[in-house]
């Protein structure tokens, strides 16, 4: 192995986590939605490039699982990322639409789906 060949190689998950497993946060699901936090302070020099990403990209709604394809990471290391950006202020997350489900929308997509047999 010459010595810039480990450039070429994927970071391990534990080295993008700090060797964390979990959240700090365990409530962050796969459908959970970020966006980045108005007027957060910048990202310090030693944040990854994953979390810069991460962070841009959350620049509109975006769910973990949606980040994790667009960084091509695991889910479970995305949670982290994201829950670690919470815990500075620069993170946040949105509900879903309050009031539950149109039930009215639902029923309309369903008849939709069911005409394209």
């Amino acid at each position: 192995m010459t010595e810039g060949d480990y450039r070429d190689q994927p970071l391990r998950p534990y080295v993008l986590t700090s060797g964390r497993a979990q959240p700090s946060r365990n409530w962050i699901g796969v459908d959970t939605l970020l966006i980045a936090a108005p007027g957060a302070a910048p990202l310090p020099v030693t944040a990854s490039r994953q979390e810069a990403a991460l962070l841009r990209m959350c620049s509109g709604l975006l769910s973990v699982a949606e980040a994790a394809a667009h960084l091509a990471l695991p889910v479970s290391v995305v949670k982290v990322l994201a829950s670690d950006l919470m815990d500075s202020g620069r993170l946040q997350t949105r509900s879903r639409a309050a009031g539950g489900v149109d039930l009215a929308l639902v029923e309309e997509v369903l008849s939709g789906l069911r005409e394209l047999r």
